[in-house]
Formats: structure tokens, C-alpha cells, sequence
């Protein structure tokens, strides 16, 4: 099932549905997934009350044996659910230079990942290499986690050049102070 509670230009629920099946075929997801596109506000309250931090973020994923599905009966047939706010991922593509059709469903491949058993934070980079493979196979642009490190390093690179810099300054006023006292 799909719910657009907000609205994404380009993005309706046939076109979300389809991809939602290719890429639960893709990861090798058997069961259905459920999505919410929504409100940053409304993902920040799910973001609270089940893994308490007040902060709005990009996706949530909820696997089916977690308490936010009650009908056990359904939990056979159901993967999980994914939330992902439809204003990140407004705010995402503008500043990544891609649509927010692919940036929804950027987020959707990343949430059905951790639907299957993947964990970023845990698992030394097979969330990422999986979701970069998958990501190129379904025609998407940089996949999440990719986006994470490329910043990551691009950050620790500006650092190390930065410091370099300071470094090469300072030794070359050390240079032109030692040539004044000869």
C-alpha cells in the first residue's frame, strides 16, 4: 500500500506502487511493504515515539514484528512499513541536482533494505554496497548511504588539505624569518 499524505511533483501513487515492487524484487523481499510519503512533522513524531529522538529525518523503516503493526495476522504477509518525509526529500534533491520522484524512491530503496534485514550501522559497509548495486540496477542517482561517506570524506579531505595549508604557511614564515636573522 501506498499513502501520499504530501504531495511530491511527479510523483503519484501508481508510479511509487511500481517501483515499490521492483525494488522489493530486487533486494529479494517477498512480503509486502506499506508506504507513507508525509510531513516532516508527522515523520518527527514517528521518529519520537518509536526511537525517541525529536528530530525529523529523511526515512524510517518499521519491520512487521516491530509494535507499530497490531494485526498478527497480517504480519505473515507484511515486510514492514517505511515513512519518508516528502519535505527532506523536496530539500534533498534540489541540493543533490536530481528529481524528487528519484529522491522518494532513493529513500524507499534505503527503507525496504533495512526491511530485509540490512543495518548500516552495523553490518562494515554490505547495507552500502548492496544499495549502491541495487540503486544503479533500478536507474537511481547516489543511494543514501553513498551520500553519507562521499561527505564524509569530502569533509576529512577539506580538513587535511586545510591543515596542510596552515602547515605549508607556517613554514614558510618560519623559512622567511630564519633568512632575515642569516
Amino acid at each position: 500500500m501506498v499513502i501520499l499524505e504530501k504531495q511530491v511533483a511527479g510523483l503519484n501513487e501508481g508510479t511509487l506502487k511500481r517501483f515499490i515492487v521492483r525494488a522489493r524484487k530486487a533486494v529479494g523481499l517477498k512480503e509486502q511493504v506499506n508506504v507513507l510519503v508525509t510531513g516532516s512533522s508527522a515523520v518527527r513524531s514517528l521518529n519520537l515515539r518509536f526511537r525517541r529522538q525529536n528530530k525529523a529525518t529523511d526515512v524510517l523503516s518499521f519491520p512487521a514484528t516491530s509494535s507499530s503493526i497490531a494485526d498478527s495476522r497480517n504480519r505473515a504477509k507484511l515486510a514492514g512499513e517505511v515513512a519518508i518525509s516528502g519535505d527532506i526529500a523536496l530539500k534533498n534533491s534540489l541540493r543533490l541536482g536530481h528529481s524528487a520522484v528519484q529522491e522518494v524512491k532513493i529513500l524507499a530503496l534505503h527503507g525496504i533494505l533495512h526491511l530485509a534485514g540490512f543495518d548500516h550501522e552495523r553490518d562494515n559497509g554490505e547495507m552500502a554496497r548492496k544499495e549502491v548495486e541495487l540503486r544503479r540496477a533500478l536507474g537511481l542517482p547516489a543511494g543514501l548511504i553513498e551520500r553519507v561517506e562521499t561527505k564524509r570524506v569530502q569533509r576529512n579531505r577539506v580538513q587535511t588539505v586545510s591543515t596542510r595549508s596552515s602547515k605549508a604557511r607556517r613554514g614558510s614564515k618560519r623559512a622567511t624569518a630564519a633568512r632575515r636573522m642569516a
